[in-house]
């Protein structure tokens, strides 16, 4: 049972939230949550993530670095060597493991970017999702980001589809009412057991998908009319007044380098801009909201007072990759695809809807880093790391709105829950011997007598992607960025020990990294330098890797590594693409044996993906047809002349690729039974990424299809699917 006294806890974590987003840290979006938090509690200006999304999650969950528990980058970018393998092992187990050995119920909402994205299988294993790793009950997805209108959503392990014959859903309102009905089950069920809920929700992780209604509101209020520029101005001069920045804070510059200035824009581009801040907004409105909603679940059930409620506002800071005009789907960005503004404006009123899966431009990201440069991505500068937070436990905390600006790190969340539920970390869990907890606890900076008490957290490091920072009593050495996060191809240093530059900050002086003393005070440089080793050697950071793209398309283990034949006798759906066959920048070819039922002949035989980025083979009135939906900026497509009568047939369709290279294109063909009765050519294929939160199916389409204009989902084979094969060919 856990001590007597502990609190529930209530640990909120939003994501690609920039420091001066919201309200509640001098932002122009409305966050009433975010700022009740803040007022019936405390407003934590000098918080620090990881700069990116897994990484900062598994440090949060077990109280250790990000390399450490095998996650110095996403899973989908993992390697072979132990910082960056994206496994978390049985020797650094997690507080959902803690608290539930220790009497409470333990609950997890939303996004899991934390299951190596090669075990996210309905074939497990499964002791690295949620319900593994100490969590009792999961609702979620598992990649790093979802369609918030077609989800890929899990109930534990078991994949659910709750916006079928719904055309109003919404995962983020679904996710709320799912959190209230368990918290308002388990009170009914036994209120006396504490409860431990993680509360992550897709917002505002691209694509932006709040609901028709929070467009309109944010759009009436005109937040983001008069450009990003003076945003940044307006944000800055509310931080001040709010105490969120020192008053002595400098603003640093606008990188006029690398992003337009507001006022070059055209008319045009400042009309599809303003539009892509208008949904951002909305969308963390919209957020902020049914997190409100979830608070209020506890408040109604009268156990407010007695929760810790800790809200991280972004689990880094605002997300660049929306390329520098922003995009209608996020995937031409993940395929090095830019869409022209007036490309774009065709989408201007869809956008944020089902219709889009959309992201903004990077102005707007810099701005919501407000007062600091650079964005997600980049550990070496608070506009990646630095993330705002609020923590309430209304029964204790005795300052109200109080402001602390202790340097603290996201590995101190653990050891704090630790330290207030009265509960020792474990020296072994289940026989096996457990890792030091590596933050420390801020639950002294709960006191209002040591509102200004030097921060327990004196030394720590940032790595990602080979860019990196110490932080160490107040200073900070960063390297400077060797590309910018909206260029994955951009060329990495040859050297990335030696061939970087490096920066100097006093951030007792300098609160914003505004002013570099690395040439005036080399020695101090070399210290910090010198103690960045130390720590890279103790965390698991080394080898430093500076490939960003590589790194994305390396083979990784998994349940399909190493096969090249795939045979299929049933339907199966809702595959995570990570553990199915790919057929990108090879040739390939699928056989079918199908038998057509008289009247027949509709339906999806196999798909991969869906409207943002897929590919699929169906029949439709009869006739055959494979379809490659390239990012839904065009859709080639093969297609037989006649329909099929009914009966058995043998399908294959065929696709020779001119590769070797990426994305190449090549020659389709459709053969029935021996006879070739289609062919066509190909001009690209998809290079790196189908849709992020779609899946591999066969014998119907779950989420989205890939041509809206022939099917709607799930758009079953009406007929008998008694075979299908998928044959692949190597790689060149």
């Amino acid at each position: 049972m856990p001590p007597k006294g502990a609190p529930n806890v209530l640990l909120i974590l939003t994501d690609d939230v920039g420091f001066a987003a919201p309200s509640t840290f001098g932002g122009v979006i409305p966050t009433p949550t975010l700022d009740r938090i803040a007022n019936i509690g405390l407003r934590y200006t000098n918080f620090h993530t990881t700069s990116l999304c897994s990484p900062t999650r598994a440090a949060l969950i077990t109280g250790r670095n990000h390399h450490s528990v095998g996650f110095g980058v996403i899973s989908e970018a993992s390697t072979g060597y132990p910082g960056y393998d994206s496994v978390i092992t049985t020797d650094n187990d997690t507080i959902g493991t803690i608290l539930k050995a220790n009497g409470y119920a333990t609950s997890w909402f939303g996004k899991n970017h934390n299951t190596p994205s090669f075990q996210t299988s309905q074939a497990g294993p499964f002791d690295q999702w949620p319900i593994g790793m100490g969590f009792e009950y999961f609702y979620g997805f598992v990649s790093g980001e979802t369609n918030q209108w077609q989800p890929d959503l899990y109930r534990n392990t078991t994949r659910v589809y709750p916006y079928l014959n719904n055309p109003t859903y919404n995962l983020t309102t679904d996710m709320a009412d799912d959190a209230i009905n368990y918290l308002n089950q388990l009170n009914q069920l036994d209120p006396k057991k504490p409860f431990f809920l993680y509360y992550a929700p897709g917002g505002t992780h691209a694509p932006h998908h709040p609901t028709p209604e929070w467009i309109k509101k944010i759009s009436d209020l005109h937040l983001f009319d008069k450009g990003w520029n003076a945003l940044r101005d307006q944000i800055f001069a509310n931080q001040k007044r709010l105490g969120v920045v020192p008053q002595d804070a400098q603003l640093t510059p606008w990188p006029d380098k690398l992003i337009k200035p507001w006022d070059v824009l055209s008319a045009d581009e400042k009309k599809l801009f303003i539009r892509q801040a208008d949904v951002y907004g909305a969308y963390l409105a919209y957020t902020d909201n049914e997190i409100g909603r979830v608070v209020k679940a506890v408040e109604d059930m009268g156990k407010l007072d007695d929760t810790l409620i800790i809200f991280i506002s972004g689990d880094n800071g605002a997300s660049a990759e929306g390329s520098p005009a922003g995009t209608p789907n996020e995937m031409t960005f993940f395929n090095g695809v830019d869409v022209p503004v007036q490309d774009q404006l065709k989408f201007y009123d869809a956008w944020g809807s089902a219709a889009t899966y959309p992201h903004y431009a990077v102005g707007w990201a810099w701005a919501f880093d407000t007062p600091f440069k650079w964005t997600k991505q980049v550990a070496s500068y608070f506009g990646g790391i630095r993330n705002g937070m609020a923590i309430a436990w209304p029964s204790h905390i005795k300052d109200p709105g109080g402001v602390r600006n202790q340097f603290h790190h996201v590995i101190d969340i653990v050891p704090t829950i630790l330290e207030l539920t009265g509960i020792r970390a474990p020296e072994t869990v289940n026989g096996i011997t457990q890792t030091p907890i590596e933050g420390v606890s801020l639950a002294d900076t709960f006191d209002k007598a040591n509102a200004g008490a030097p921060s327990k957290h004196s030394t720590q490091y940032f790595e990602m992607f080979g860019n990196r920072a110490i932080y160490h009593d107040g200073w900070i050495a960063s390297t400077l960025p060797y590309r910018e996060p909206w260029n994955g191809t951009a060329p990495i240093p040859k050297d990335i020990v030696n061939g970087v530059t490096w920066e100097l900050f006093d951030l007792s002086k300098d609160w914003t990294q505004n002013n570099d003393l690395a040439a005036a005070n080399p020695d101090k440089l070399k210290e910090l330098q010198d103690l960045f080793w130390i720590e890279a050697a103790k965390y698991q950071v080394l080898p430093l890797d500076a490939s960003a793209l590589t790194r994305f398309i390396l083979p990784r283990p998994s349940i399909v590594a190493g096969r090249n034949d795939f045979i299929y006798t049933k339907p199966i759906v809702g595959v995570p693409l990570g553990t199915a066959p790919s057929i990108l920048n090879k040739s390939f070819t699928i056989t079918a044996d199908i038998d057509v039922p008289a009247g027949g002949g509709n339906g999806m035989l196999v798909t991969a993906g869906g409207r943002f980025g897929g590919w699929g083979f169906y029949l439709l009135k009869g006739k055959p047809i494979f379809v490659y939906d390239l990012l839904d900026l065009a859709r080639p497509r093969v297609e037989g002349a006649a329909a099929l009568t009914p009966g058995k047939h043998n399908l294959v369709f065929s696709f020779k690729s001119d590769g070797p290279g990426l994305g190449k294109g090549g020659k389709g063909t459709i053969t029935i039974d021996g006879v070739e009765a289609a062919s066509g050519t190909f001009p690209n294929t998809i290079p790196f990424a189908l849709e992020a939160s779609e899946t591999f199916d066969i014998g119907s389409d779950t989420g989205t299809g890939v041509d809206d204009n022939d099917y709607q989902a799930p758009f079953a084979f009406d007929g008998k699917l008694s075979s299908l094969k998928i044959e692949l060919q190597p790689q060149p």
